[in-house]
């Protein structure tokens, strides 16, 4: 590997040490979460914050507006964002609970964009956050319309759980996710999180993969799981012929 590519994996490391509820860290920290020596961690983080990728904030570090610029200029997440935006707007007023919209990578769901509700329960989820898809609602309307491979590789990397509800058992996640593919709704019954339920479902490409999920979140015992999915179905299945009709006017 070339001088320059081992600079960029290093550079990653220590941009991805940060999660989504991080402010600041300082050297050490980074250093230990990017497996590299403090040393290494605190010089590459200077050359980030040449950059604009980091910010300074005293002797610490944090993520710079430069990384949320780029990020918006994604594509993908940034057309089915704009997109779904009204859709969820709407859920949010006709359920008034959370609702999310998060697309897959590699075994992570990431949450692009979340409309939260007033007075609801503290979410395990932030926008730019990760969960793994298996335990989360959005995660399994999406793995229940994507390739076989790509359900395997979840699997493969191995299904911890969340909570003690979480579904960690290949065989059982495999039989859910057929049934998420026959009804269009998928469900996290306290998987993601203590208190949390929610409802979910796919928001399809033209071929019938999923493009990312939709759902609509709240306590457990005060959200009625059968009273919000038809809502979320519905949003879900219209979002898609949106892009789907966009996708065709789009000049080849």
């Amino acid at each position: 590997m070339t001088s320059d590519g081992s600079f960029l994996r290093r550079a990653v490391a220590v941009l991805a040490a940060f999660r989504a509820d991080d402010d600041c860290l300082g050297a050490a920290e980074l250093g230990r979460r990017s497996g590299l020596p403090k040393s290494t961690a605190h010089r590459i983080a200077l050359d980030l914050v040449e950059a604009g990728l980091l910010e300074r904030q005293g002797p610490r570090v944090r993520l710079g507006l430069k990384l949320f610029e780029i990020g918006q200029r994604v594509p993908r997440q940034r057309v089915l964002r704009d997109a779904a935006v009204p859709y969820m707007s709407d859920l949010r007023e006709a359920t008034r609970q959370t609702v999310h919209l998060a697309v897959l990578e590699g075994a992570e769901v990431v949450y692009v964009e979340i409309l939260g509700s007033p007075g609801g329960p503290p979410m395990p989820s932030e926008i730019g956050g990760r969960l793994p898809a298996h335990v989360t609602g959005v995660g399994k309307a999406i793995l229940a319309f994507s390739p076989p491979e790509v359900v395997r590789a979840v699997v493969d990397a191995g299904l911890p759980r969340a909570s003690g509800r979480s579904v960690a058992a290949p065989g059982l996640l495999a039989r859910e996710l057929a049934r998420i593919r026959e009804e269009g709704v998928a469900y996290d019954r306290e998987e993601s999180g203590h208190g949390i339920v929610c409802a979910a479902s796919p928001v399809l490409g033209p071929d019938g993969e999923a493009l990312g999920a939709l759902s609509v979140s709240g306590r457990s015992g005060r959200m009625r799981l059968a009273a919000v999915a038809p809502a979320v179905h519905t949003a879900a299945l219209t979002l898609s012929r949106t892009l789907r009709e966009r996708a065709r006017q789009r000049p080849s």
